[in-house]
């Protein structure tokens, strides 16, 4: 794809640019992933992350307490001097 210039523009205490929905499409990146943002030399490179953080957690949560296998491992811990706290 060729290069096209964009504006930077204000956005609140930041500047930024919006990003033209080719480019987007072609990296295969969105706003629900997000992306990699680095320097590298004099340029601003924005890349497809690694891997989504979290991904699948809470359907793994969800599967987990379905399940009943969500119980404390620990147990219940107090402190003797809880006693003495007021809330």
């Amino acid at each position: 794809m060729k290069a096209m210039h964009v504006t930077i523009r204000q956005i609140g205490n930041s500047q930024g640019v919006v990003i033209p929905k080719p480019f987007l499409a072609q990296l295969g990146l969105n706003g629900e992933a997000g992306a990699q943002m680095t320097i590298e030399g004099d340029a601003l490179v924005l890349r497809k992350p690694a891997s989504t953080a979290r991904k699948g957690w809470a359907a793994a949560a969800k599967k987990i307490a379905e399940a009943g296998d969500d119980a404390l491992v620990m147990g219940e811990f107090g402190n003797a001097a809880d006693s003495e706290l007021a809330w």
